[in-house]
């Protein structure tokens, strides 16, 4: 799942490059804006969806595992793109639109260091 995950917010990061690039602000609120809302809520849902499989997985196995620090990431991870989103949606000039790549490409390294956190 968290492939597919990195896969559509690395879209939704190249997205927000091309507008940034255009310099156009999504305007998440409007329905020019609605198809960019909606992949973000799909990472959002896919990275809930995550979390909640996470810690309830961090916490009842036998590994050798450090649970607060994936703990720690999961909740970064699903709070990284609302910030993000609510950032551009307030400031809708470029910069605006650059936090929407950084907000986006949060996502698929956290996903990287939860990974290297539960090998071990």
């Amino acid at each position: 799942m968290s492939t597919v995950l990195n896969w559509v917010a690395l879209a939704g990061a190249l997205w927000a490059v091309v507008l940034v690039v255009v310099d156009r602000a999504p305007v998440l609120g409007r329905p020019d804006g609605w198809a960019y809302a909606g992949v973000l809520a799909l990472i959002e849902l896919g990275v809930l969806v995550q979390a909640a499989i996470g810690l309830v997985m961090a916490f009842t196995t036998d590994r050798d595992v450090e649970r607060w620090t994936l703990a720690g990431y999961l909740l970064g991870a699903l709070f990284a793109v609302p910030i993000a989103a609510y950032w551009a949606n307030a400031e809708r000039t470029r910069w605006g639109t650059a936090v929407l790549v950084v907000g986006c490409l949060v996502v698929p390294v956290l996903n990287l260091r939860m990974g290297q956190v539960w090998g071990g």
